[in-house]
């Protein structure tokens, strides 16, 4: 989830780019860098300020295109940096997204003599249509057939160095929308990028490029049929439009989640064979298949997603899991074990405790392995091998769609380990094809947001909730009561529903609503037991139920239902998203800001 921007006009462009990229600074902060012919290209690890701090003094002309990271492959770092150009400094392009089959594409520009330098998706893309460039003698034809040639998602900007005059933008997936003004054409991955210039903007649609000249503009789709259209005028604000006309980043963020499903399972099964296909783990795969044990590590919401982890990875791969809050791991005695790993997760890649716990497992001589969301974060680069999520950068405090991911990893580690260990082709298959089909379950669910909205409004008054699940939905419970807390300063219990009569349900009563995990599983029986006794004591009860379950509806007060699962392993992703939603509209029901809850931080980086 990169920033993009791009200016051909009358204005000098240096000064739109940079204030462009600082207004898309939140979609990712890495690394910035831009291109002009004039300047040639400038490159700055860190902040859009650093970039500034390089161009003091370079004006340049009327035409560039630029960009500011969020890492997905290659560390951030300047040589990782957009723009990327090819070994001969013709093409320079700007991306956002990934292209999955980059390692093939260079394998076979390798085999060609094509030199690469950066570790990047983006300059296998770049040098693969300079090489066409250099075939077919025009950009417009080399850049058609090179996204014939790819697989992923791309929002992308390309210049030709001879041909300084046009910029081209192709989208895949990822969102390109160019705006229209009185001295120029605009391109940009968000819109509010070009609020300070027009609000007149014409977005592309998938599978569809542009050719923009100083005055002009021309959009085709792929068979080169013309699909030029009249720019739309938006009515919202610069901060509006970084929220795509959403409220609050929490609910942008939310309502984002099937793109990061999507995202971070892209390139990483083999459906005909039931695999997962985990390259961040290649360099300790043997080690991995002799690991008689693993620890996960973590905090706050990533620790629930590893309890998730520790189900399943016991449950199919037979491996034994132990779980650990970082700042008790790091503290406590341990005893090491002979092949056995410790896993850390941490959506920041800079959480202290988590890298305290990362030094002490590496003092004990143990392997360790982390799912981090930062590419080059600290974490990433202190652990020996690990998963990235690509989820994006997430601005809202309070974690989601990086919590899904982080579930979502588990599912494909779970996969990668149990075919190893036993798993048939059959059933691996099964959990791919779940997984393929998890985006639309989503979107699904978030398609109830006006019906999640009007129950937890019916609530906003109450300081008290339960939440509870069984099994693997126990942790789900935990986040849940998590993001009551966070987001709804509510007082919010979480517990296993079978621990219900050890204790807990002291507490029910009219004013001490409950939220229950119930889906159609082995353990429905159990959970409908544990309904009728919060019933009888009047507690008011919120279902999460499986679709098609009309049992449920004359035990409980609301009912949320949730699509039948195509398997029962990614079940949590789906049980997540009303809790998510749920705590959203009670938070702002109560006019608390959401997005920057009182006393936290979005990156633990002290003890």
């Amino acid at each position: 989830m990169c920033g993009i921007v791009g200016y051909i006009g009358k204005h000098t462009a240096a000064p739109i780019l940079l204030d462009g990229l600082t207004t898309l600074e939140y979609r990712g902060y890495d690394s910035a860098g831009l291109y002009m012919p004039e300047i040639g290209r400038v490159r700055a690890v860190g902040a859009v300020t650093n970039l500034r701090e390089k161009l003091e003094g370079k004006i340049g002309g009327t035409v560039g295109i630029a960009h500011t990271r969020w890492a997905t492959h290659g560390e951030p770092t300047e040589t990782n940096a957009h723009p990327h150009t090819d070994e001969h400094e013709r093409i320079f392009a700007v991306h956002n997204g990934i292209i999955e089959n980059y390692r093939d594409i260079r394998d076979d520009l390798e085999k060609q003599g094509k030199t690469f330098y950066s570790d990047t998706d983006t300059e296998v893309l770049v040098s693969l249509i300079a090489s066409l460039v250099e075939l077919h003698g025009d950009l417009e034809k080399a850049l058609h057939v090179a996204l014939l040639c790819v697989r992923g998602t791309y929002g992308i900007a390309v210049m030709d160095k001879e041909d300084p005059e046009r910029v081209f933008v192709a989208r895949m997936g990822s969102p390109i929308v160019l705006g229209v003004a009185s001295h120029g054409l605009l391109v940009a991955s968000d819109p509010s990028a070009l609020l300070a210039h027009t609000k007149d903007v014409v977005y592309l649609e998938d599978g569809e490029y542009a050719i923009l000249t100083a005055d002009n503009y021309k959009v085709l789709d792929f068979t080169r049929t013309d699909k030029t259209r009249k720019p739309e005028k938006i009515e919202w604000d610069q901060e509006a439009a970084k929220k795509e006309g959403y409220d609050h980043f929490m609910i942008k963020e939310i309502m984002e989640g099937p793109e990061v499903l999507r995202n971070t399972m892209r390139g990483r099964t083999i459906k005909g064979k039931g695999l997962a296909k985990l390259g961040g783990l290649e360099s300790v795969e043997e080690v991995l298949r002799t690991i008689t044990r693993l620890c996960i590590v973590a905090c706050g919401s990533a620790y629930y997603a590893g309890m998730v982890g520790k189900n399943l990875i016991e449950q199919y791969a037979g491996i034994p899991v132990d779980i650990d809050i970082a700042s008790e791991y790091r503290y406590r005695p341990i005893i090491p074990q002979k092949e056995s790993a410790v896993l850390v997760v941490s959506q920041s890649g800079e959480t202290a405790d988590t890298l305290c716990s990362i030094k002490k497992a590496k003092e004990l001589g143990l392997l360790t392995l982390g799912i981090v969301n930062a590419v080059g974060s600290t974490i990433a680069r202190e652990t020996d091998s690990g998963i990235y999520n690509h989820a994006g950068p997430e601005v809202s405090v309070a974690s989601t769609k990086a919590f899904i991911s982080q579930i979502e990893v588990f599912i494909l580690l779970t996969l990668f380990l149990a075919r190893d260990r036993g798993m048939s082709r059959e059933d691996g298959q099964a959990i791919t094809k779940a997984l393929e089909a998890l985006p639309s379950q989503v979107e699904k669910i978030l398609k109830q947001h006006e019906h999640i909205k009007s129950i937890a409004e019916q609530y906003v008054d109450c300081k008290d909730f339960l939440c509870i699940g069984r099994g693997v939905h126990v942790p789900i419970a935990y986040e849940g009561a998590l993001k009551l807390k966070e987001t709804s300063y509510v007082h919010a219990e979480a517990f296993g529903a079978g621990e219900m009569k050890h204790g807990p349900i002291a507490l029910i009563d009219k004013q001490f609503p409950t939220i229950a995990i119930v889906l159609k599983d082995e353990l429905y029986e159990k959970n409908i037991s544990n309904i009728e006794e919060i019933k009888a004591r009047k507690g008011p009860i919120i279902a999460l139920a499986t679709e098609g379950d009309q049992h449920i509806k004359d035990l409980v007060d609301h009912v949320i239902y949730i699509p039948a699962c195509e398997h029962e392993i990614i079940a949590p992703v789906l049980t997540t998203v009303p809790f998510h939603l749920f705590a959203y509209y009670l938070g702002t029901a109560k006019g608390i800001n959401v997005d920057r809850p009182r006393n936290l931080a979005k990156s633990v980086t002290v003890e």
